[in-house]
């Protein structure tokens, strides 16, 4: 199959000016009266400019850290509430072109086994998905000419239409893929995807180019660079971007990321949806180093003053994390979390799904919970678990998500549609242990609705899910 023809978007810029920001993280210094100042604009839901982040990542000592963590745990709270959005990765296939150095899929690692789902398999690993409960997958593809958009396209058709058991669907599909021209967006539009990932990996491009060698298709890093806004200009207007902590500098990658989502929402009217923060784990094949290894407690601060400068974008910590630090990084201000993953290709048809092998995993993930088990936890912990996906299904996303937003009034809508999808998966597929507790929380956090018609509405959608099977009610 042919290449992708080559194209920029228009009037294409490469806004990351690497000297500029190497330039602020040189001259970081704390300024303790000019952090309070930003935490403030912060605290007003004002996205932070990328001079004021740098103040923030400038903060060090244990004081002022942790004014910027209590800032982070309550603007989350004021913005996203207790809910927790969960989803599970689902890897299509792994043959690639590229030939990263971080990554265990890389095409001159000959050890790697490689594999692309059939049509048969994909719908044997989406049913054992739906019979576990989830509702949001992300679909991952290597960069490879056999996946093309036709092909992104067919698949998330194909996972739509798998229904199991009584309320066994997906109801939104995600990409994690190669950048595409413009007429490859558009095909994969067409198949009813929500959020389109391409991360950067690096923001710096001495690093860039020292990982991902110039005869590849990902050696060019503006074309990468550029990739969402030509996704925006195809008509997508749900993006996700991220960085892989761990090749360079945290604090350049931090600020490469508040760059990228200033430039997204000043040329489009829309930032990304989501932001990801993956920090480096082992892989098959693969030795990195640690001359730029993230700490836990830096982790913790990237997360909070992500927060604090993107108050309106999700922030997604995934399962390459061991299950001790999500629950400390959860409170300052992630939004969106996997569970139950399996990064082997087929492998949620296992049946043994406590083993991992590296040769058919791109990376070692941390957390190996089950999808119960990491529902419970949340509940237990005061966190609404949540499947969410009416924003994406009643055309709430891009600019008309920021509408409903940014003044507050998505919390009439997130707080109650995350009641009714826990109570689906309680009724259809919780262990005992945790239906026991999730009825009572459910009950609970109900009553906490302030607004008394909206609170008998969720109380009857509810009682119609308990008692009459009813499913998939939201507003």
């Amino acid at each position: 199959m042919s290449e992708p023809a080559k194209e920029f978007s228009k009037g294409f810029v490469d806004f990351i000016d690497d000297a500029k920001i190497e330039a602020m993280v040189a001259g970081l210094k704390e300024d303790p009266v000019r952090v309070r100042e930003i935490i403030a604009k912060s605290m007003n839901k004002e996205p932070l400019q990328v001079e004021e982040t740098a103040a923030l990542l400038g903060a060090t000592s244990p004081e002022l850290v942790e004014e910027i963590f209590a800032a982070a745990r309550e603007l989350k709270k004021n913005v996203y509430g207790n809910r927790i959005v969960l989803f599970a990765p689902l890897y299509i296939g792994n043959h690639c072109i590229n030939d990263c150095k971080y990554c265990g899929f890389r095409k001159t690692l000959r050890t790697t086994i490689r594999k692309t789902l059939t049509t048969e398999e994909t719908v044997q690993q989406v049913t054992a998905l739906e019979n576990d409960g989830h509702k949001r997958l992300i679909l991952v593809f290597g960069e490879h000419p056999a996946y093309s958009p036709e092909f992104i396209a067919d698949t998330v058709r194909t996972v739509y239409s798998v229904r199991s058991g009584k309320s066994g669907e997906i109801r939104r599909v995600n990409i994690n893929a190669a950048p595409l021209n413009s007429d490859g967006f558009r095909i994969v539009k067409e198949s009813g995807i929500g959020t389109y990932q391409i991360f950067q990996e690096t923001y710096h491009k001495k690093t860039y180019a020292a990982n991902h060698p110039a005869d590849t298709r990902k050696g060019d890093y503006a074309y990468r660079l550029d990739g969402l806004s030509r996704a925006f200009e195809a008509g997508c207007d749900d993006m996700g971007i991220g960085a892989l902590f761990g090749l360079y500098d945290w604090r350049f990658e931090v600020l490469g990321l508040v760059t990228h989502s200033l430039h997204l929402q000043q040329r489009y009217g829309v930032g990304p949806h989501t932001i990801s923060f993956p920090r480096m784990r082992p892989a098959h094949g693969v030795d990195i180093g640690q001359t730029h290894f993230v700490s836990d407690y830096d982790f913790k601060r990237l997360v909070a003053i992500l927060r604090l400068s993107v108050p309106y974008t999700g922030l997604i910590m995934t399962a390459r994390e061991t299950a001790e630090i999500r629950r400390e990084v959860l409170e300052f201000g992630v939004s969106q979390i996997d569970a139950g993953t399996r990064l082997e290709l087929a492998g949620y048809t296992d049946k043994d799904k406590s083993k991992q092998d590296l040769k058919r995993e791109q990376f070692q993930i941390g957390d190996v919970r089950s999808l119960d088990d990491t529902i419970r936890e949340l509940i237990q912990t005061g966190y609404i678990p949540s499947f969410c996906t009416s924003c994406y299904r009643l055309g709430r996303t891009g600019e008309h998500f920021m509408e409903y937003a940014i003044p507050g009034f998505i919390g009439n809508f997130c707080t109650p549609n995350a009641l009714l999808t826990l109570e689906e998966y309680l009724m259809d597929y919780a262990s005992d242990e945790t239906l026991k507790i999730g009825e009572k929380f459910v009950d609970d956090e109900t009553a906490k609705i302030n607004d008394p018609v909206r609170r008998e509405n969720v109380l009857a959608r509810l009682k119609q899910i308990r008692d009459e099977g009813k499913r998939d009610l939201y507003f």
